[in-house]
This record gives C-alpha cells, structure tokens and sequence, in this order.
C-alpha cells in the first residue's frame, strides 16, 4: 500500500479524523491571522482585538448551527435576519415586564413560532424554501416594526448579562452543546443527514421527510432566536428595518455554516463551526484594519471562502462528488 493510500485510509479513522479536521482549521485560522498581522501590526491581532474577534464570531456560530440542520437537506431561508431583528425587539418589549425571563422566553419562543410558520408554509405551498422565506421576510420586518412602534428597542442596562463574558460564552456554549448532541444521538440528526444524502431513498426508509424538514426549521430559528438574545445584549439595542435590508444579516451564519457542512465528514462540524466563524471574524476584521473598502472586503471575504470550501471539499480519487 502507497504511503498516500495508507494517508486516505489513516483519516477515514474516527479519531484521527476528527483531529485532522481540527488541524486543517487551526492551520486556516494561524494563516489568516499570520497574514493581516504582517500587513497591520500595529492596528490587529492583539489580545484585546482577539477577544473582540471570539465575541462577535460566537454570537454567528449559534445561528450558524441552526442553519446547519436545514442547509444539509438542501433547503435554504432568507428570513433569518429578520426574525434576529423580530425576536430581539419581542425579547426587549417582554423584558421591560419580566425581566431576564422575558427576554429569554420572548427572543426563544418568537423565534422558534417563527421556525414553525416558515416550515409549515413551505410544506403546504410545495414551492422551494427560498421563495416561501423571502415573502415571509417582507412580513416580519413589516410584524417587527410594528411591534417596536417604529422606534428603536433598547435593552435595559441590568439585562445585559449576555452581551459580554461570561454570560455570552455561557449561553453559546450551551447552544453548541445541545447542538451535538441533536446532531448525534436523536433520530433528527440521523434524518437530516438521510434527506440530504438523497430524500427518495429516505422516504423508501420510512423516514417522514416533510416532519423532518418541519423540526429542521423550528430548530433552525430556535436557535436564531438564542442568537437574537446574544444579538441585542451584545449591541444593546435593536431597530426595526423594512424592504430587505435585514437580508444582510443572513450570510455571516451561512458562511460557518459551509465549515461545517464541509468539515463534517471529519466528524468536526461543531467545531468547525465555531471556528469557521472565528476565521471569518479574523478576515472582516483585517480588512477593517487595513482600512479597505467595504467593496474590497466582500470580494476577499467572498473568494477566501469560495476558496476554503472547495479545497476542503474536494473529492479525493475514486469519491464520488455529492
């Protein structure tokens, strides 16, 4: 056996696997951190800007992970921005009320409410999730501004535990936990995976696929509105936008979860999630302190990703690319 078979063969091994994975992502993060600190000394990577960077960056994670269960199905939804922007002000609305309790249950409930008509629309109307979520994106800004009386929402300074250390980790480190274990011991993790894979043969399995694609949309945006909490903590306030604007809100999610999706076969998609993102956050980042354009930036960011993924998700001989 060649020494690039024994290789192949070497990271099909759980374990090794896992920290093969592990180590293509750590190897991107020292790169591209390498890279702007060359760059910018002076203005990047230093300890302060590195907790800055790991803030923001969890804070994608968490909706990254819900967009994870419906992205693996081939199934997509435009309406997270503004359901961020919905359960933030519905959580600062119930918390000048109820306190932590409100704003907990109001950003939760609101979001996973709003999982549940996204879903359940999309498998009555039987028209792909992209055109369902964007009509529906139109009808929350429209819902969010009403709720916030066309005024900007602010967040007590006493409810603000979740915008910073510990209670932001806290909070999305319980977010990734409970995502692992769906993912790996409950059957929707199971379903997710066969429906992507290929949903004809899932539905020959027995699996009911229009079930599974419903919970992977309230899971989806339960875990939204656990990023909208973090979202209006760490920012402190919230304000009502219409006419799409709250779409932008929807890619920095997207883009870890690609890592995930990607790094999956290496056993590390919660990892490579959270990673992903700090990645992304090192490479806004950067630019920022490059002082380069806004235009620049979104063509960099854009091609180091395209690049990112479809290395790592290149077929090695004899795969068959899915």
């Amino acid at each position: 056996m060649g020494l690039n078979a024994r290789f192949q063969k070497l990271k099909t091994n759980k374990i090794f696997g896992r920290f093969y994975g592990l180590l293509l992502l750590s190897l991107m993060a020292a790169f591209f951190f390498a890279v702007f600190k060359i760059l910018t000394p002076e203005n990047f990577g230093s300890w302060n800007n590195l907790y800055f960077y790991l803030q923001s960056s969890i804070i994608y994670s968490v909706g990254a992970c819900g967009f994870y269960f419906i992205v693996v199905m081939g199934l997509f939804d435009f309406s997270i921005g503004a359901n961020i922007v919905l359960s933030s002000i519905v959580g600062v609305v119930l918390s000048k009320q109820f306190g932590y309790a409100g704003l907990l249950v109001g950003c939760i409930l609101c979001g996973t409410l709003i999982g549940f008509i996204n879903g359940f629309l999309y498998i009555k109307l039987a028209i792909p999730s992209m055109i369902v979520t964007v009509g529906l994106m139109l009808i929350y800004e429209s819902v969010a501004h009403y709720v916030a009386g066309g005024v900007k929402q602010m967040l007590d300074p006493s409810l603000q535990a979740f915008g910073s250390a510990p209670g932001n980790i806290l909070l999305a480190f319980a977010a990734f936990i409970l995502m692992n274990f769906l993912l790996k011991y409950t059957r929707i993790g199971t379903y997710c995976y066969a429906i992507g894979s290929n949903e004809y043969t899932a539905k020959n399995m027995g699996i009911d696929v229009n079930k599974s694609k419903l919970v992977g949309f309230v899971l989806l945006h339960m875990f939204v509105g656990i990023m909208a909490i973090l979202t209006v903590s760490y920012g402190t306030s919230m304000t009502a936008t219409t006419g799409m604007t709250s779409m932008s809100r929807n890619f920095t999610p997207l883009m870890g979860t690609f890592f995930g999706v990607t790094f999956r076969k290496y056993g590390t998609a919660v990892p490579a999630i959270i990673i992903g993102e700090f990645i992304i956050a090192i490479i806004f980042n950067g630019f920022v302190a490059l002082g380069a354009p806004t235009t620049v930036q979104n063509i960099v960011t854009g091609a180091a990703l395209l690049a990112i993924v479809a290395l790592t998700a290149r077929p090695q001989k004899g795969e068959i690319a899915k």
